[in-house]
């Protein structure tokens, strides 16, 4: 597992991340334990360096220089910033970074960086940026799926503490109990998936408080998955009387479920039926004969046929490419009482997003999120997922998807719309709908792409576009209209 520490980063002898050789004690307390350390054991160790005084810096085998020491805490920022940008001009290659400066020398490489990037500045406007945090430590609640890469990947791998915070990711076993926390401030923030924050602004399954998502986490992503019993019924038309899951009534999952079984002529209500159940439930149910099939997010589609209980009918890209699915969200309390550490936590995420949008980072982020303090999944299977590279249950072959999930973290308002219009079509909230008022109230796309232009990546010029789902366009200037075009629905 991958953690960036505050070493030097003009130092050659300094590794910038935790290896196998680190001699830490946490590190060397997870050498101990094949289990591994739960989280709080580990952020028991780390407080305990901090007060002695180390940064968590790591040497290279060779005897190198001790760990330093910081007076105080900007001088700790100043290490931060350096640390980042050093990274980020090596690509996040830590071997190559050192093999640089043994060639060059790291006062050579600060001198030519100096000359590109005015470094006191920088630190200096990073500084005011961010403003002093009104609180560090945060609990972020995240359920064990594919999709919360970002949140999960961002602890192990110093995303959180890139920008100062101190974030305990917390295994959550549902979309009900991480609501009901987020909702009673048990958790700072949360994984969610993209219907929830707008259904709990509105007041739909919840009472209504006022949330916003700043950050899609993934798309694409998901898979409807059946029993290897069905492998001769690959027509949707043959699935009346099938039992389906999905992990939550205000999920993609369910409302792309509804929209494929409808458009083959399937009335989700009433031909099928169709449960909540929580996603790490998923498979046991299929094995059980409880489900026929699922829609699930991974690694449960994937781990279905890694326990050769169920194949891949379809990957959900193929009814909607690009589909939003989960997502990032807080209270918009949350961001108004506390706008520096909201702002710094936005960052992280948006940060650790176009981190794991990269292809060539995927098989390092699968190995660090597949222990048991994280998803509890074999890493061949989360390997499989965000890789994309795969065997579906009924072909002995290895497909090669490399967007079957990415990350993108622009909350399209279009998509917001979509999930409005799907909402209403299935009885989930009725009455005259603001589409793009609750939209662009929820979903803050033109604060996201700010965090985008401050961290160097490029946002969409706009927010608003329209789709092609199952060869339907959906215009989003007429919700109503595209409500009404369809012939199975509740309203």
């Amino acid at each position: 597992m991958s953690n960036k520490s505050l070493g030097n980063p003009f130092d050659a002898d300094t590794r910038l991340t935790h290896t196998a050789s680190c001699s830490c004690d946490a590190c060397s307390a997870e050498a101990a334990n094949p289990g591994g350390l739960g989280d709080r054991e580990r952020q028991i160790l780390l407080e305990r360096q901090i007060e002695a005084g180390a940064s968590h810096a790591h040497t290279a085998p060779a005897a190198g220089p001790a760990s330093p020491q910081f007076d105080s805490s900007e001088d700790m920022m100043d290490r931060v910033i350096e640390s980042a940008i050093v990274r980020g001009v090596f690509g996040h290659n830590d071997a190559d970074r050192r093999q640089f400066i043994k060639l060059v020398g790291g006062g050579t490489l600060a001198a030519a960086l100096g000359t590109i990037l005015p470094m006191d500045k920088v630190k200096a406007a990073v500084k005011d940026s961010i403003g002093p945090l009104e609180k560090t430590k945060l609990k972020v609640g995240f359920v064990p799926i594919t999709c919360a890469t970002p949140i999960i990947m961002a602890q192990p791998m110093g995303f959180y503490a890139k920008y100062g915070l101190d974030v305990d990711v917390i295994k959550t076993a549902g979309w009900a109990v991480a609501r009901d926390k987020s909702l009673n401030g048990e958790y700072d923030a949360s994984h969610m998936l993209t219907p929830m924050p707008l259904a709990m602004t509105m007041g739909a399954g919840s009472t209504a408080t006022p949330y916003i998502m700043p950050a899609v986490e993934n798309i694409n992503g998901q898979a409807i998955v059946l029993h290897n019993k069905h492998k001769d019924k690959r027509d949707p038309k043959q699935w009346k009387g099938f039992k389906f899951g999905v992990p939550f009534d205000y999920s993609m999952h369910n409302f792309l479920l509804r929209y494929y079984v409808a458009e083959h002529g399937i009335d989700p209500d009433q031909d099928i039926q169709i449960r909540v159940v929580p996603p790490p439930e998923m498979v046991a149910n299929l094995r059980a004969g409880n489900l026929d099939g699922y829609l699930s997010p991974d690694p449960f589609n994937q781990r279905a046929v890694y326990e050769k209980v169920g194949f891949l009918h379809t990957l959900t890209k193929d009814i909607w490419e690009g589909h939003p699915c989960c997502a990032f969200a807080c209270s918009q309390k949350f961001a108004t009482e506390m706008p520096n550490t909201y702002a710094a936590l936005f960052k992280s995420i948006v940060d650790a997003t176009h981190y794991s949008h990269k292809a060539e980072n995927r098989a390092e982020i699968a190995k660090a999120i597949s222990p048991k303090n994280y998803l509890n999944q074999p890493e061949i299977v989360v390997n499989q997922v965000l890789t994309g590279r795969y065997v579906d249950g009924l072909e002995k072959k290895v497909y090669d998807v490399p967007d079957r999930i990415d990350f993108d973290p622009f909350p399209w308002h279009s998509m917001a719309v979509w999930i409005l219009t799907q909402m209403k079509r299935w009885g989930y909230v009725e009455g005259d709908i603001d589409y793009t008022g609750i939209a662009e109230q929820v979903y803050v796309a033109s604060e996201t792409a700010e965090v985008m232009k401050s961290l160097g990546y490029e946002p969409p010029a706009k927010t608003y576009e329209n789709y092609t789902i199952m060869g339907k366009e959906f215009d989003y200037t007429k919700p109503e209209e595209y409500i009404a075009s369809f012939a199975i629905k509740r309203t």
